[in-house]
């Protein structure tokens, strides 16, 4: 077992998690540099003392509204300024967040949405008519949404951005209060549900301030999404340390350093195959004519990091985590290129073998790990068989240790997926293909993308009902209306019969992981809808 931290430095500026709360951690902030910019964007910025006002005048028009700490609030919002004041104003008074994929409809939209039962919807006026038909199987008691003219009896953003009591709301969070419900996609089910607390969302951020090495005065392109767990952390962990973040509306391969250049950005995240999109843009003489010093994130290869380190002259930090804990785990900062580095102090990381035994350095086994505190981790509001009789979380990624206790990945045990920095649940995907009426059986299983390790692409073997026919196409176009893009299969085989183990489960280890064989979605010509 290896839980000893590598020399971490964490600085006394930065607060100790569960000390404070993130409400106390902006009050102070605010209070002793108000002017600091906390967003910038084309046209416009969001003070750090700007963001605390307006945060607070959205709590309180939300408490005065009858919301109350813990309930569950659902947001389905784009990338700006008044997103991240939600985030903040639902942290302050403990109302509990699910960030929805603003590519979510239909099936998978219903599917979250009952799943998650929020009191409140706070969403894009351009998402509503989808979120209705949602909200129709589950009734919402609140819809806030972010429209410039007055409804009939409807909510609207601005008017509680604008009609809020400034002051510190009477109602607050503790720092074991749940602030978050994320959703990480099951492997062979329903997706696991887990809640992260504010103490859990700081140990989550100082990790980011680790691996990134954030030092004050910093500057972040941020190209996350806000309903992605990366963006939404980021926009938490900047208010711990004196940094800004340069909003871009998305992740563009071919502006990327151009908008570092133009915002004087000097730290970037990344996260799937970004690294190798990145080195696939044309070479270009000011390709090192930059500040940036430090790119952090997961899932990039030795060979592609080191690569992107010689071309764009900036150090790569990776490391290694999953939603069930805190995000990191481990973070490398220094040491052996192709690790992700050693555990963080509040967590213990084990590899195993197949009966439960910890594996010697150099051998590889099942990665599993826990907090030091229950407290320290997420909690899981459904059964999982991947968490052990003593708290352990079982992966179902694949490494090793060296000598030196740093832990190498080498792959994955399970059927999870991941698509350009989304995790995609088979089990959600089949489930909405199999009720085309031409499908009588399918499974999904992930294929290399050319992206580097972690990021998959998708192809799915289909078995047709006796004497049916489909189109390949036919299945695409069906699809969109079912779930978002990035769930829609690229590959599409045919089977008459699937292999299969005596209790009737796909074995999905014997479908051919080729791509030459079956229908590409890419060499059609056929643009998805987004």
């Amino acid at each position: 077992m290896h839980d000893e931290p590598s020399s971490f430095v964490i600085k006394e500026s930065w607060p100790v998690p569960g000390e404070g709360t993130f409400t106390s951690i902006l009050k102070k902030r605010a209070e002793t540099d108000p002017e600091h910019p906390f967003l910038v964007w084309d046209g416009g910025r969001l003070t750090i003392g700007e963001l605390h006002e307006a945060s607070n005048r959205m709590a309180n028009a939300l408490l005065a509204l009858g919301l109350r700490k813990g309930d569950v609030v659902g947001l389905m919002l784009d990338q700006h300024a008044e997103h991240v004041i939600t985030l903040y104003a639902l942290a302050k008074i403990g109302l509990v967040r699910t960030s929805i994929n603003v590519h979510s409809k239909g099936d998978y939209l219903s599917l979250l949405i009952g799943d998650a039962q929020p009191r409140a919807i706070i969403a894009e006026t351009a998402y509503r008519e989808l979120l209705e038909t949602a909200m129709d199987k589950t009734p919402v008691e609140f819809a806030i949404w972010n429209e410039t003219e007055q409804g009939s009896g409807t909510h609207r953003l601005q008017d509680l951005l604008r009609n809020g009591d400034p002051a510190l709301p009477s109602e607050l969070a503790d720092p074991d209060d749940v602030l978050v419900i994320n959703y990480t996609s099951g492997t062979t089910g329903a997706p696991k549900k887990f809640t992260r607390s504010d103490r859990v969302l700081q140990i989550g951020c100082i990790g980011c301030l680790l691996i990134g090495e954030m030092e004050p005065n910093d500057v972040l392109l941020f190209w996350e999404p806000l309903y992605h767990g990366a963006g939404s952390q980021t926009v938490l962990a900047a208010c711990m340390e004196k940094v800004t973040l340069a909003m871009v509306p998305r992740f563009s391969a071919s502006q990327f350093w151009d908008q570092a250049r133009r915002t004087g950005t000097t730290k970037t995240h990344y996260i799937g195959g970004i690294l190798p999109i990145l080195l696939k843009q044309p070479a270009r003489p000011d390709d090192k004519v930059h500040k940036v010093s430090v790119a952090w994130g997961a899932g990039c290869p030795a060979d592609v990091l080191a690569e992107f380190e010689e071309r764009f002259g900036c150090r790569v930090n990776e490391g290694y985590g999953l939603s069930e804990v805190a995000n990191y785990v481990c973070i490398n900062i220094g040491g052996p290129k192709g690790s992700v580095g050693r555990p963080l102090p509040w967590f213990m990381v084990r590899t195993i073998d197949g009966e439960g035994n910890d594996v010697p350095p150099g051998q590889a086994g099942e990665i599993i790990a826990k907090g030091k505190r229950p407290e320290f981790t997420s909690r899981s509001l459904n059964k999982q068989k991947t968490t052990t009789a003593d708290g352990w979380i079982k992966t179902g990624d694949l490494g090793r240790f060296d000598e030196n206790g740093y832990l190498f990945f080498e792959g994955r045990k399970s059927d999870s997926l991941r698509r350009r920095g989304e995790n995609v649940s088979a089990w959600e995907v089949e489930r909405i293909v199999v009720q085309h009426p031409a499908v009588e059986e399918c499974a999904l299983i992930g294929v290399p993308s050319g992206l580097g390790a972690g990021d998959d692409d998708l192809k799915i073997f289909l078995k047709l009902v006796p004497s049916a026919s489909l189109e390949e196409l036919e299945l695409i176009k069906w699809c969109e209306d079912k779930m978002p893009y990035f769930q829609i299969p690229r590959y599409i085989g045919f089977i008459d019969e699937f292999p299969k183990t005596p209790t009737q489960r796909v074995k999905k280890a014997e479908l051919s992981r080729s791509t030459s064989d079956c229908w590409d979605l890419e060499q059609s010509g056929y643009a998805l809808r987004r």
